[in-house]
């Protein structure tokens, strides 16, 4: 099917972190598409994009005073924040027992303590412009559980249930929460991947591959777009069916 309305968000403000590469970029693209301003947290600075500029922040998702800037740009600069897509992300493969306590604290710090900043410093802006969705990514490991990647696993099932008490706390102040539970994606995350953990996946999902990028930013822009009006405290679940076995 194609892709036919275009200006779903056209004139909003959208912040997405981790939107140099993989599904934050596509989203970026998409969100150019729809007609919104497009505000790109990242640690590195992306290169150009195929649809329009974007502005770009230097934010580091762990980091409170990365966070206190960059919603002080944009409100300095735009007066508002409509959209909010948590998304940057790490990994870790080891097991409880394999894991050290630094690499659990950074997981958690950019995972799920990043996602918490996140809202935590949107939500009073978000609040002044009337309204506005936050996505905020988890992962099937977040609904379910798998060997290893334990901080992973544990960061996302907590962002799942984050995204729900947000939701009902802000719903009277017309904020939208949902959160986002991505399967195999074709992102610089997966290619790092041992190829025989992908292969273990990808078997695993009935539709037998991969997803693009843009086949997940294309819900993203659903749950930021007012067609999603009704929707908060939901899980939007693209994963090719792994989820429904």
């Amino acid at each position: 099917m194609s892709e036919q309305q275009q200006g779903r968000l056209e004139g909003s403000v959208s912040l997405i972190t981790g939107g140099a590469n993989g599904i934050g970029r596509a989203t970026a693209e998409r969100f150019l598409e729809e007609g919104a301003v497009v505000v790109v947290g990242d640690i590195e600075e992306p290169d150009s994009y195929e649809e329009g500029e974007v502005d770009y922040v230097e934010l580091d998702v762990s980091s409170q005073d990365d966070w206190e800037d960059a919603i002080t740009h944009i409100d300095d600069e735009y007066g508002e924040l409509d959209v909010l897509f948590n998304n940057a992300g790490i990994i870790s493969y080891d097991s409880i027992t394999e894991i050290d306590v630094e690499t659990w604290e950074r997981d958690v710090s950019v995972n799920q303590t990043g996602v918490m900043l996140g809202m935590k410093y949107s939500v009073p802006l978000m609040r002044e412009s009337g309204g506005g969705s936050i996505i905020n990514s988890s992962s099937i490991w977040g609904n379910v559980g798998a060997e290893g990647t334990a901080a992973y696993q544990a960061t996302k099932g907590a962002v799942r249930n984050m995204s729900k008490n947000a939701a009902i706390t802000y719903v009277d102040d017309d904020i939208r929460v949902n959160s986002l539970h991505p399967g195999p994606i074709d992102t610089p995350l997966m290619q790092a991947q041992d190829d025989a953990i992908n292969e273990e996946v990808i078997e695993a999902t009935p539709m037998g591959r991969m997803a693009e990028p843009r086949e997940v930013a294309n819900a993203v822009l659903f749950a930021a777009s007012d067609e999603s009006s009704f929707m908060t405290g939901s899980e939007l679940v693209i994963d090719g069916g792994y989820l429904a076995q």
